[in-house]
């Protein structure tokens, strides 16, 4: 059994023959919103999608393989704005969760309020139709009990 830093060199290893294995068109297939899709490389090397991001040199080497792309034109170039979200941590929004819930919620309100006023307007009409039938039956002089 491998401890944990044979099994990281193993996936190292693994990455280096997978990647000397590849060609531009098969890197290609891989590429999702201008990088390598994290889980089809770790599929391809029999690793988790974890090891990828906490192995630091697997992390490196998979960072170097797609600096290289980019520099053959097989992946596309950073932009400006691109560089700064990166480096740049997202700010945490503690009222978006809420806003969520508000949202799922308002909108089951809105479904249900849609079929309570088919619902009314169906009674109305029934109420409607048999309000001139007791109409009619008060004119002929017959009064249900």
């Amino acid at each position: 059994m491998a401890n944990g830093q044979q099994k990281a060199q193993q996936n190292v290893d693994s990455f280096e023959v997978w990647k000397a294995t590849q060609s531009d068109d098969d890197f290609l297939q891989i590429v999702h919103r201008g990088q390598l899709k994290r889980s089809e490389v770790a599929k391809a090397i029999g690793c988790g999608k974890s090891a990828l991001t906490q192995n630091p040199i697997l992390r490196e080497s998979l960072e170097n393989l797609e600096t290289e792309l980019r520099a053959r034109g097989v992946l596309p170039p950073f932009t400006a704005e691109s560089e700064t979200v990166k480096s740049s941590p997202k700010e945490y929004d503690a009222s978006q969760a809420s806003r969520q819930l508000e949202s799922r919620r308002l909108s089951q309100l809105e479904a249900e309020n849609i079929e309570l006023k088919a619902k009314v307007r169906a009674l109305e009409s029934r109420l409607e139709r048999f309000g001139e039938l007791s109409e009619t039956l008060s004119e002929m002089g017959f009064m249900p009990r």
